[in-house]
C-alpha cells in the first residue's frame, strides 16, 4: 500500500497518522478521501498566498484541521449541533486525549467550527483560514485554477472523489432530517436544508424580532 505521507510529503508525526487512521476508520471513503485532499489544498493555497509551513503557520495544526474538519459527519462524530461543531468538539476530544496542548487545539476546534462560514473563516489566523480554503477549493473549486499543475490529478489518484460534494451534502441533510435542530437559522447546515427541502418549521425572524421584549418601551 502507498505510504501518502510520503508521497505527498504530509507533516508525518505519531498525532497526524493517528488522526489520518481516525478520519479512514470512521468515516466514509469519500469523506476521509476529501478530507485528506482538502489539506493538499489548503496547503498549495498557501503557498500561492506566500505562506510558508513553520514560519507563517503551523503545518501539523492545518493537518490535523484539515483530516478531521468533517469527522461531524461520521456516526461517533453525530451530535446535538451543527456537524461543523459537533466535528470540532470531537476531534478536540480525540486531540487533547493524545496530548496535544491546549492552544493548539483550541486552534484546530476554530478551524472546524468555521470551516464552512463564509466570510469569516478567511479572516482568521492561517490554520483557519487555510482549512476553509482547502475545503472550499475540493467542495467547490474556489481558487481550483490557483493550485499548482498536476496537484488535483495527483491528489484525485491518491484519493479519490467517490461521491464527492453531492455525497457529502447528502450526509449533512440525512443528519439535520433525523434532528432539525443540527440545522440552526442562519447557518450553513440550515442554508443546505433550506435548499433540499429538508428544514423544519422555524420562526421568521421579523417574527423574532417583532415579539421580543413585549411591553417594553
Amino acid at each position: 500500500m502507498a505510504d501518502h505521507f510520503a508521497e505527498f510529503s504530509l507533516p508525518d508525526t505519531d498525532l497526524t497518522r493517528k488522526a489520518y487512521d481516525l478520519v479512514f476508520s470512521e468515516a466514509t471513503e469519500t469523506i476521509a478521501n476529501h478530507s485528506a485532499r482538502t489539506y493538499l489544498f489548503a496547503r498549495a493555497i498557501g503557498e500561492r498566498r506566500g505562506l510558508r509551513p513553520a514560519a507563517d503557520y503551523d503545518d501539523e495544526v492545518l493537518f490535523l484541521a484539515s483530516v478531521l474538519h468533517d469527522i461531524g459527519l461520521t456516526e461517533r462524530g453525530d451530535g446535538a449541533q451543527r456537524f461543523e461543531v459537533d466535528g470540532a468538539d470531537r476531534a478536540a476530544e480525540f486531540l487533547s486525549g493524545h496530548g496535544l496542548d491546549d492552544e493548539r487545539v483550541r486552534v484546530v476546534w476554530e478551524a472546524i467550527a468555521l470551516h464552512a462560514s463564509l466570510g469569516i473563516a478567511h479572516r482568521m489566523r492561517p490554520e483557519i483560514a487555510l482549512t476553509h480554503a482547502g475545503t472550499g477549493a475540493d467542495i467547490a473549486g474556489l481558487d481550483a485554477g490557483t493550485l499548482p499543475e498536476g496537484l488535483s490529478d495527483r491528489a484525485h489518484g491518491a484519493f479519490p472523489r467517490g461521491g464527492g460534494g453531492p455525497e457529502i451534502t447528502a450526509a449533512i441533510i440525512d443528519q439535520i432530517a433525523r434532528n432539525p435542530a443540527k440545522a440552526p437559522i442562519g447557518s450553513f447546515p440550515g442554508e443546505i436544508a433550506r435548499q433540499h427541502g429538508a428544514d423544519a418549521p422555524a420562526p421568521e425572524w421579523r417574527e423574532l424580532v417583532a415579539s421580543a421584549w413585549p411591553g417594553v418601551g
